[in-house]
């Protein structure tokens, strides 16, 4: 049996090199941050859908380095909950224990579970960068700090707003009621008060 020898015209997906140019280096701070809402903060800078060239068949997104990832929080129970199933020895490990073997690899996992799953997949996991403590190792490069926008919360539906308005406007008018009741009250006792003295 003859075997066939082949030859790579091109390097290896896993060998090719991050082209850096006109990219920025954004700085993500996890300390206190709820993971999921960090994590979709990154994914979207990670794809570069925060620029106006945006296009799903190139991957313009910037470098992304992400400190104090041991120190991210997550809601609920999810500490003790929440399980890293994979293949291997031991099935699946707790996000404690997780957060105590390698706090990188639960901020990773949550980025990338979120990326489109396609060719340009690896190349966008490649430009994250995640460090457990604080220090950075890049020496003089220019890094920028990632400020997080604030909360967009939805204006409530109509019937919804018009509901807590009569919600609001009687717990108004029981206060107001109350307060009426017990100065009649103090007025009646006072009466009888008037009329012992007498």
């Amino acid at each position: 049996m003859r075997l066939r020898s082949f030859h790579f015209t091109e390097t290896l997906a896993g060998l090719r090199r991050i082209e850096l140019d006109g990219l920025r280096w954004r700085v993500f701070d996890a300390k206190g941050q709820v993971l999921g809402r960090l994590a979709s903060q990154i994914a979207t800078v990670v794809q570069g859908k925060d620029k106006p060239t945006y296009a799903p068949n190139r991957d313009d997104g910037d470098m992304c380095v992400i400190i104090n990832a041991k120190d991210v929080c997550v809601t609920g129970r999810k500490m003790t909950d929440k399980f890293y199933r994979y293949i291997g020895h031991l099935k699946e490990r707790s996000l404690k224990d997780q957060m105590a073997k390698d706090p990188t690899e639960v901020i990773r996992k949550a980025i990338m579970r979120m990326l489109p799953r396609n060719k340009l997949r690896d190349d966008r996991d490649r430009k994250l960068r995640i460090f457990a403590g604080s220090e950075l190792p890049f020496g003089d490069r220019a890094i920028e700090p990632y400020v997080m926008p604030p909360r967009q919360v939805r204006e409530m539906r109509p019937r919804a707003r018009r509901a807590m308005i009569r919600a609001q406007k009687k717990a108004e008018e029981q206060a107001q009621g109350s307060t009426n009741n017990t100065k009649k009250g103090k007025k009646r006792d006072n009466k009888p008060e008037a009329e012992i003295s007498a």
